[in-house]
This record gives structure tokens, C-alpha cells and sequence, in this order.
């Protein structure tokens, strides 16, 4: 049975809400927090830090410990536990949580032209 879109938002939702996290409207007004919205792929989760936009940079934007990384660390290893595939970019760009029909299978690497057991 395949989930819905919406159905995924709330999942995310639920996970990160009972891992903790401070979730916010998907209206994306600057507001503190983390938000949950429904796009194409299948969820977007991004956040707002506390001093705004602007704190993400500064003197840790290239670091590995500045506050985008650690959040964004943090909410890659609640989705992973809760057995959704992701797709994540730089600190503070978001996570994408993949819709289940959207996941394509990877074939094995014996499946692969000029992989197989004839090569």
C-alpha cells in the first residue's frame, strides 16, 4: 500500500516532533524553527535558527560544528532511524525526505553491464 504525499509530511512531522524538535508552520515567514513542507520528491524539511537566516553564516559556516551542520546531523539521523530514505546538500539547504515511490531500486553491483559472472 503506497502513502499519499501528505501522508509523508506528517510522518516526518511526527518523528521529528517526538525526537523533540520545535516545528513551525511550512510557511517560510523566518520563524524559529524547523518546518516540514510537501514537495514534488516528497518532504522538505528546513529550519530557521533562532537568531534568523543570517546566524547560519558568520564564523562556523565552513565548520563542521556550526549550528546548520548539528541540526542538520540531528534531524538526517531521526529520519534514518525511522527507516526514511534521504537526500541532504550543505548545512543549512534542508533534508529532503524521499517518497517511497519516487526511491528507485539500485541494481546489484553483478548486475551491472560487464559485471556479471561472464566478465
Amino acid at each position: 500500500m503506497s502513502i499519499g504525499p501528505t501522508e509523508l509530511v506528517l510522518q516526518v512531522r511526527r518523528a521529528l516532533r517526538l525526537a523533540g524538535f520545535h516545528l513551525v508552520s511550512d510557511a517560510n515567514d523566518g520563524t524559529p524553527g524547523l518546518r516540514v513542507s510537501e514537495i514534488p520528491a516528497g518532504a522538505l524539511v528546513s529550519w530557521t535558527p533562532l537568531g534568523g537566516l543570517g546566524s547560519l553564516a558568520g564564523a562556523h559556516a565552513d565548520r563542521d560544528d556550526s549550528p546548520g551542520s548539528v541540526v542538520q546531523a540531528a534531524v538526517e539521523a531521526v529520519l534514518l532511524q525511522q527507516g526514511h530514505t534521504i537526500v541532504t546538500g550543505s548545512a543549512g539547504s534542508g533534508v529532503v525526505v524521499l517518497h517511497p515511490d519516487r526511491i528507485r531500486a539500485v541494481p546489484d553491483a553483478g548486475d551491472a553491464p560487464g559485471r556479471g559472472s561472464d566478465a
